[in-house]
């Protein structure tokens, strides 16, 4: 599913000086796995997440998601990447407040081909997170776990091969952080490819295999059964 060799990405800082965050980095991640990606505050964790989400295309390296080379593509080409194959959930859940809970999971059929059943799909899914009989409130109206689970739910929208997750226990108390990992456990077992970067132990222990990201490059700390970093699928 994700395939990068050689990675690295710099910024410049605000006196001029630039900063390598990731430095010659490698990752394999096998259709199906659940990874867990920690690290300290600062380490690159997001910046991976937005180079494997095509957010971010200013690197050096290979890489490629769900076989598709994002190197070279326009900013056209990579919206539609992103809209058919990647799912993002992040920490402060991006929710259009305005919007009902409902409205906010149909956002993606508004950016590409819109399914003949989008409404009903939405609803199906704000079901499947347990948020049916809430799908006409407002965010304003919606607890944080809640809010966190409509995120979930626009995510899936679109039926992506791939989840990225970017702290998305972080705002979350103990017991709703449990229920949404339990959820993220469910879809990994349904088949979906997840990769979080956390800093949460509940996370990652629920994760098949932990990487951590440290001066760069990414450090095996606990293997599943499947990939190893850098190694072939």
């Amino acid at each position: 599913m994700i395939q990068a060799r050689d990675v690295s990405k710099e910024y410049v800082d605000g006196d001029g000086t630039r900063v390598r965050v990731l430095d010659g980095m490698s990752l394999d991640v096998a259709e199906g796995e659940f990874v867990a990606v920690v690290g300290s505050s600062g380490s690159g964790k997001s910046t991976l997440l937005h180079l494997l989400g095509g957010l971010d295309v200013d690197y050096r390296g290979e890489l490629a998601v769900g076989g598709v080379k994002l190197r070279g593509m326009g900013d056209k080409a990579l919206a539609r990447f992103r809209n058919a194959h990647v799912g993002f959930v992040f920490q402060s859940f991006h929710l259009i407040p305005n919007l009902s809970a409902v409205e906010n999971v149909l956002l993606p059929s508004h950016f590409g081909a819109a399914p003949a059943d989008a409404r009903k799909r939405a609803e199906a899914l704000l079901e499947r997170v347990g948020l049916g009989a809430k799908k006409d409130r407002a965010p304003v109206r919606l607890s944080g776990g809640e809010r966190q689970r409509v995120a979930i739910a626009r995510a899936l929208f679109n039926q992506p091969k791939l989840l990225l997750c970017d702290e998305p226990t972080g705002n979350l108390d103990a017991a709703t952080g449990s229920g949404v990992i339990s959820l993220f456990q469910e879809l990994h077992k349904e088949g979906l490819t997840l990769l979080c970067v956390t800093h949460e132990e509940r996370m990652s222990a629920a994760a098949g295999r932990v990487l951590r990201l440290k001066d760069g490059r990414l450090v095996e700390e606990r293997a599943g059964s499947q990939v190893a970093a850098g190694g072939a699928p």
